[in-house]
């Protein structure tokens, strides 16, 4: 609530917390604060926080169904080819009659569908080797997309590629209406099988000797976390390191248990998210920093004092 409040108040066009309190529950003292707080910046807040809330959910899931600290969704290629799906419709929009939604999880369902066909049947069991088929997955499609970016004209390149960095730009109705839902679905999928996620964080033996099926539930949850990201990457490109960063500070106030860890770690990334949108659209003045190259940079920080620790 914090972080919405102060996101509806900040921007290139300040709105003071008094014009805010008297929009929000008496009538706003100017006419054009009522069109900047609620036509362009609501939108976008509460893509903001739907967008960082299931991106630290599937980030969440991804650790805990590979019981690895570092698994994220660019790890395993579910937002590589969600770009990759992006990408072709943006350039072959005329032969192709896919909405862009579902031209990003088509293609972060690719994804997911050839890290299980890499490692099906040989190293299922062994999650280093799901994380290993993932980055290499994650770089054959970014490369599929580079090239298809090369062969484009440079106009058409350069927009794909700034949205590929990421950004609330776009927030609209239509955004809310395709992320929200998705979300509640994904959310609510894995709130019904929490006690199997949870007896996969022992060993996928443990799991089974307790009767879960271990290659059902986590194909499940690969598919969860592929609609998810595919959603948010279709409207916001690609937003990096919040799956990663926001469930390892989470962890240390509500324990690993994955109903907990998915809510909590939501909330506090939709929240995270608002505030690096805020910094986006004020630190540099006249334009606007895409909030991707923001979250990186914050998030290699992390990634390196994690790895120090």
């Amino acid at each position: 609530m914090i972080s919405a409040v102060f996101s509806l108040s900040m921007g290139t066009q300040s709105v003071g917390f008094e014009a805010l309190y008297a929009c929000l529950f008496e009538q706003c003292l100017r006419p054009f604060d009522q069109q900047i707080l609620f036509d362009i910046r609501l939108p976008r807040i509460i893509t903001g926080f739907v967008a960082g809330f299931g991106l630290a959910m599937t980030g969440a899931l991804m650790q805990n169904i590979t019981r690895n600290p570092l698994a994220d969704p660019y790890l395993f290629g579910i937002v590589a080819g969600a770009g990759l799906g992006v990408t072709l419709m943006s350039f072959f929009a005329d032969s192709m009659a896919l909405p862009v939604p579902l031209a990003a999880f088509t293609g972060a369902l690719l994804a997911v569908l050839l890290v299980i066909g890499i490692v099906f049947n040989r190293h299922w069991q062994r999650t280093e080797f799901l994380l290993l088929a993932g980055v290499a997955v994650s770089f054959l499609l970014g490369a599929i997309t580079s090239f298809t970016l090369y062969l484009s004209d440079a106009f058409a390149a350069n927009r794909v590629i700034f949205w590929l960095m990421g950004s609330l730009a776009r927030s609209d109705d239509l955004a809310i209406a395709w992320i929200v839902p998705v979300i509640i679905i994904g959310l609510c999928i894995s709130l019904l099988l929490s006690r199997q996620l949870d007896a996969l964080l022992l060993s996928d033996e443990s799991a089974q000797s307790l009767g879960v099926s271990v290659n059902q539930v986590r194909i499940i949850m690969l598919i969860v976390c592929a609609a998810i990201t595919g959603v948010i990457v279709a409207f916001c490109g690609g937003i990096g390191f919040v799956g990663l960063m926001i469930p390892h500070l989470v962890r240390k106030w509500v324990g690993i248990t994955t109903a907990k860890l998915l809510v909590f770690s939501g909330l506090y990334g939709g929240g995270f998210l608002m505030l690096v949108d805020v910094i986006a659209r004020t630190a540099l003045e006249g334009q606007e920093i895409p909030i991707g190259v923001i979250t990186a940079a914050i998030g290699s920080i992390f990634f390196l004092a994690l790895m120090r620790r």
